[in-house]
């Protein structure tokens, strides 16, 4: 049986990742082919934003230490990673969906492959406006935000998703390259 594919979902604080995402699960529910990775987080559960599996940095670190994630990595101060048991996943021939930093693609993209990254984005000003409207950083902490910059690598293909129009319409591309239609 083939690997399943690894779907990489990255883009800027924002964008709208877990909005599609979410979409995206919803509309996929029925799909015995495909699942949506539940990241573990270093902030409370009540924190807004994606549903996440809380954990201290203190769990964290002793999870990352007896290889409990596949994926793992730390932007603005807070740890993020992907349970270990989403591999069993790939290696079913089933296709993984995870929200993840561009940081980690080359790893995923050598140790997971095969690999598809889809990247979600929108304008300066939508992305200030939207981390504005979500309350979770302040002023300093969402222009931290705005500044982060990590280009892709190389030779790992590669699908944009402009998430400027509708959500639905977000969603719909999402699916589509979900699918393998886009």
């Amino acid at each position: 049986m083939p690997r399943g594919t690894l779907f990489l979902i990255v883009g800027p604080s924002g964008a709208g990742k877990d909005s599609l995402i979410d979409g995206a699960r919803q509309a996929l529910a029925d799909s015995a082919a495909i699942v949506f990775a539940r990241r573990t987080v270093t902030r409370p559960a009540d924190a807004g934003g994606e549903d996440h599996d809380p954990a201290t940095a203190e769990e964290f670190a002793a999870l990352t230490a007896q290889g409990g994630f596949m994926l793992h990595w730390r932007a603005h101060g807070t740890y993020y990673g992907i349970p270990a048991d989403y591999a069993s996943h790939l290696d079913g021939g089933r296709a993984v969906v995870a929200n993840v930093s561009r940081t980690v693609i080359a790893a995923a993209a050598a140790t997971f492959a095969p690999v598809r990254v889809v990247e979600v984005t929108a304008p300066p000003d939508i992305l200030a406006a939207r981390l504005a409207g979500r309350g979770r950083e302040n002023g300093a902490e969402a222009l931290g935000r705005l500044a982060r910059g990590v280009a892709l690598p190389a030779g790992v293909p590669m699908l944009r998703i402009d998430n400027t129009g509708t959500l639905d319409a977000g969603i719909a591309l999402m699916l589509a390259a979900l699918r393998g239609e886009a």
